[in-house]
């Protein structure tokens, strides 16, 4: 049964609350199997990238064209890794490298991946010492707030903006690592 709450901070053309969903009910999962690849030799000429969802995220590029997982800006995906819940967003064509990986899509036009893939950034689970698969056995029963999708909506589009101002002040500050570099040579 889903629970109601209010949010403590919000925009203010929105009101109502919010209910909670289990991470289950709005976000399918896929083996990835048809789209490990099978070549490891990795090269920049080659256009097809390789994914994991570790820190690393891009491993290389493979020349395969066979099995590649579309997604893009309309309809893109979270790729989840099921033994260490590690989970990125990605809105490109891709391959990936482990069978490990779940690939979550949502279900339906109601949700906003967006804002989803935002919303499990607030669960905090306890990894265990077992090798299990925790998509399935704990991550897809969690819950998270959901409003309405006009206000998911909102919510991504202004974290967004923020995320492309820290990745523009990364770049910034390690241009000017570089720059500082640079001057005591």
């Amino acid at each position: 049964m889903d629970t109601k709450r209010v949010p403590k901070l919000r925009f203010s053309e929105f009101s109502g609350d919010w209910e909670e969903k289990r991470l289950g009910k709005v976000l399918k999962y896929e083996q990835p199997s048809k789209y490990i690849v099978q070549s490891t030799e990795y090269s920049e000429n080659y256009s097809t990238p390789v994914l994991t969802a570790g820190k690393s995220f891009l491993l290389g590029y493979t020349n395969e064209i066979f099995g590649i997982c579309v997604a893009n800006q309309h309809s893109p995906i979270i790729i989840f890794d099921d033994f260490t819940t590690v989970y990125k967003f990605v809105d490109f064509n891709f391959k990936v490298k482990s069978s490990a990986i779940k690939i979550l899509k949502f279900y339906d036009e109601k949700f906003n991946i967006k804002f989803v893939f935002e919303a499990m950034s607030t669960i905090k689970i306890k990894l265990g010492e077992d090798h299990k698969r925790y998509w399935i056995s704990e991550y897809s029963y969690l819950k998270i707030p959901m409003p309405s999708l006009a206000e998911q909506q909102k919510i991504a589009n202004f974290l967004s903006k923020i995320d492309a101002k820290i990745e523009k002040l990364e770049k910034e500050i390690d241009h000017n690592k570089e720059f500082k570099k640079g001057l005591l040579q």
